[in-house]
């Protein structure tokens, strides 16, 4: 029989035995080298995880989340979630990917809402476990990805990994780990943090002067009209750049 408005019924249908999220957070850890040399600092891509108090996966690492109360939208849950169980809040989320695999949480058929950010280190200075967590840590990523993490949270952390390095060459998203004012230098450690076989021998002409990538930065100039350097990484000064407000719209066809 097909459903219509008079003989529609919600019992004629299985629902999920939960609908949780789980968050995905980035960030980017970064650290003077105690050298004499000029240089620029160490970066590190790390990942935010919680250990479990509760069943199932007591005591283990996974991605902080939690199930989405009827009140609320997948998009709340993830963010009171991070907040109960991590103290973190005002996070930028962005929806990725859904997981629904048969077996994938042992309290039954659970359908998983993934979101990801990649966030400045300081806005997760003051994270604290709480609620369903004992503790709350950044990890190197490649340290999370060699643990054994609870449910599918492995894969899920693969795919994201996988989606924020997407986002680092066709957004410009770097601009969360920079300051205002920047060198080149700078710019290109912060996308081979994320995406560490980036390798461009032309990247200042292309990031500068390529049709579909110009104007993105621009020089920055003193109040003189000349241009602007800076000494802070390197014996001699670099030319500074700032991000416009252009965002790139490449193409594969041109």
């Amino acid at each position: 029989m097909v459903d219509n408005e008079s003989n529609y019924s919600a019992s004629n249908y299985r629902t999920p035995d939960g609908a949780p999220t789980d968050i995905v957070i980035f960030t980017i850890i970064s650290k003077d080298r105690n050298t004499r040399k000029k240089s620029l600092p160490t970066r590190e891509l790390n990942v935010m995880l919680i250990q479990r108090k509760i069943w199932p996966y007591e005591s283990m690492w996974a991605l902080p989340g939690g199930f989405t109360l009827e009140t609320e939208t997948v998009y709340a849950c993830a963010a009171r979630e991070l907040k109960e169980e991590t103290g973190v809040a005002n996070v930028h989320l962005e929806y990725f990917n859904v997981y629904s695999e048969l077996g994938r949480d042992p309290r039954g058929w659970i359908i998983s809402h993934a979101f990801l950010a990649l966030v400045d280190e300081d806005e997760l200075a003051h994270r604290k476990a709480d609620v369903d967590a004992s503790d709350v840590r950044l990890f190197p990523v490649h340290e999370a990805l060699a643990m054994d993490l609870a449910f599918d949270h492995k894969r899920i952390l693969e795919d994201a990994l996988h989606e924020i390095r997407k986002k680092m060459l066709t957004t410009t998203i770097a601009k969360e780990f920079l300051p205002e004012e920047f060198t080149i230098g700078e710019l290109y450690q912060v996308i081979q943090t994320v995406v560490p076989e980036f390798a461009e021998q032309n990247f200042i002409r292309k990031i500068t002067s390529t049709r579909s990538r110009k104007g993105i930065i621009e020089e920055v100039l003193n109040p003189d009209g000349t241009l602007k350097g800076s000494n802070r990484f390197s014996q001699r000064a670099a030319q500074l750049y700032r991000f416009t407000e252009v965002e790139p719209q490449l193409s594969i066809y041109s």
